[in-house]
């Protein structure tokens, strides 16, 4: 009986940390476009400094607009976008809507992230990608 409460405690001391550092971030959520269409919008509620993730896909050459609007109306979302694999980043930069063109085929990031603001601590936001 006491060899037996040894091992299940040995069990849990080596299995706890990989359990415990499984709460990092959530998956980013895909914005697909549906067939026969060039857009799709995503939409989401965060507090002051909290960010939403989001991938899409784009083929090399293609034109890419993403743009954020918030309810309550205002400046209060930026977002930046990183290549998945590749070299492709931009900074936070009060950025509400933003046109590339695709350097290579893959997924990209888009991170939203809601503003610290005084005023509107929680706001909505709606993030419309079109891709041509």
């Amino acid at each position: 009986m006491y060899s037996w409460s040894i091992k299940i405690l040995l069990l849990v001391i080596l299995i706890a940390p990989n359990v415990l550092s499984q709460g990092g971030k959530a998956e980013p959520k895909r914005i697909a476009i549906a067939k026969g269409r060039s857009t799709a919008t995503a939409s989401g509620t965060l507090s002051n400094g909290q960010e939403m993730d989001h991938v899409f896909w784009a083929a090399a050459g293609q034109t890419v607009r993403l743009k954020v609007t918030s309810k309550p109306r205002g400046s209060l979302f930026d977002f930046r976008i990183i290549g998945d694999g590749f070299e492709f980043v931009t900074d936070h930069d009060r950025y509400s809507e933003y046109e590339f063109t695709a350097r290579e085929s893959g997924d990209y990031l888009v991170f939203v992230r809601k503003r610290p603001t005084e005023n509107v601590k929680r706001a909505s936001f709606s993030l419309t990608l079109t891709v041509k």
